[in-house]
């Protein structure tokens, strides 16, 4: 079982959370309805329009999302859970670059502005769940500072893994991690989750670990709109957050448990907030109202980016090494982005593997407790033995007096 972290046990408290729960955790069409934005008093929410993850792939003419006329008026509660205020007196992620493979990110997006590169299709998001991550992963909230990211400082490199409506395609997933791997991205979140594993996937990965990136991926796609039906879905892995050396994130709601419907799979290594996020999109200075996993990996890769920059040292292994040991711990291990950043770990694990390239098991040496242990109890022992002797000699005393001092067992005398 892994420590819990120091801030992330802190859930909403009454209303606030009953009423996140209610929000939606995967907008995956083009009219995304309104959501509201849960008071923490209780009272009635604050209405912002649903960022989808992507367009409706049926449509006839593709339709961007409208910028929001809608602001922010509080933090809302995922920054709260990842104590991002906190966070930041320790770490911004200044010097770090997140390459973001998405639907694109709009370079001149409030509270990105002069941070993020995108070239060609990558500075085109039409959907906007590409900026609103972005946001989430580096973005300094704008007029509202509250609202920013968990590494402000970072830059973001935009890449493109879908097609202009959002639909995920393994081409553009792995010319996009070869793209990140050359400019040497220290962080790489892959927003979108491919069904299928594939050779060309597996060697861009695994040149991105190579080059000392840390890859992060979403561990599922967001699912389907519901049909209705009732058969469950067997779990499965999606690529390429089931690679070798992968961190894999999953979604969960401010009760961190994962949401209803969400798609079964094995190997997750932490889940982030993921449902009634605030962040901002490509076109105008208004808030949307997102969830799901891509919302989830953006929140692990801000972490990870904030992690390298205030440990500099660490090796990518380390650094995954600090998000999973710190995690709040749970069926799923839930982030602790302040813990990451500033706990104080033990030894890293051995970097060698064995011929079948699996990573070592650091077992933590517990020697030293054992025998500080050992002397503990041989102590105890001791100090109750002592304590009878004391209470059986006070006895014999007591016995041997009503005696007159003579042996026990000996013949009374009678007075002349």
């Amino acid at each position: 079982m892994r420590p819990p972290g120091n801030g992330a046990a802190r859930l909403l408290s009454g209303a606030g959370l009953a009423a996140a729960l209610l929000l939606p955790t995967a907008l995956p069409v083009q009219a995304a309805p309104p959501s509201r934005v849960p008071a923490a008093d209780g009272k009635k929410g604050q209405e912002l329009p649903g960022m989808p993850s992507a367009l409706d792939p049926e449509a006839e003419e593709v339709v961007c999302t409208p910028a929001s006329r809608e602001t922010a008026k509080k933090q809302d509660w995922s920054r709260q859970r990842l104590d991002l205020d906190r966070l930041h007196q320790h770490s911004t992620g200044a010097g770090v670059t997140v390459a973001l493979i998405g639907t694109g990110v709009a370079p001149g997006a409030a509270g990105l502005k002069g941070r993020v590169t995108a070239d060609g299709d990558a500075a085109d998001d039409c959907v906007g769940s590409g900026t609103f991550l972005a946001g989430l992963i580096a973005g300094t909230g704008g007029d509202s500072p509250r609202l920013a990211g968990v590494a402000p400082e970072a830059k973001i490199l935009a890449l493109r893994g879908t097609d202009r409506r959002g639909a995920a395609s393994a081409d553009l997933v792995v010319d996009a991690l070869r793209a990140a791997t050359e400019a040497r991205a220290e962080v790489i979140a892959v927003a979108v989750a491919l069904p299928r594993q594939d050779a060309a996937l597996s060697s861009a990965v695994a040149e991105a670990r190579r080059a000392g990136a840390v890859v992060v991926a979403a561990a599922t796609p967001d699912p389907p709109p519901s049909r209705g039906g009732s058969d469950e879905i067997p779990p499965r892995t999606y690529w390429p957050a089931g690679e070798p050396g992968v961190l894999s994130v999953a979604d969960m709601l401010p009760g961190g448990v994962r949401p209803d419907g969400s798609l079964p799979t094995d190997g997750v290594d932490l889940a982030a907030p993921g449902a009634g996020v605030v962040s901002g999109g490509p076109r105008g200075k208004g808030h949307y109202l997102g969830g799901g996993v891509p919302v989830a990996t953006a929140y692990a890769a801000g972490a990870v980016a904030a992690v390298r920059a205030a440990h500099p040292d660490d090796s990518p292994e380390d650094v995954v090494r600090r998000l999973t040991a710190t995690a709040y711990p749970a069926d799923i291990p839930q982030l602790d982005a302040y813990a990451a950043v500033t706990s104080v770990l033990g030894e890293p694990a051995a970097a060698a593997r064995d011929k079948h390239g699996a990573e070592p098991v650091t077992v933590r040496d517990t020697a030293a407790t054992d025998r500080a242990t050992g002397r503990a109890t041989l102590f105890v022992l001791l100090g109750s033995a002592a304590v009878l002797a004391v209470l059986w000699a006070g006895f014999a005393l007591s016995r041997a007096r009503a005696r007159g001092w003579r042996p026990a067992g000996a013949a009374g005398t009678t007075s002349d």
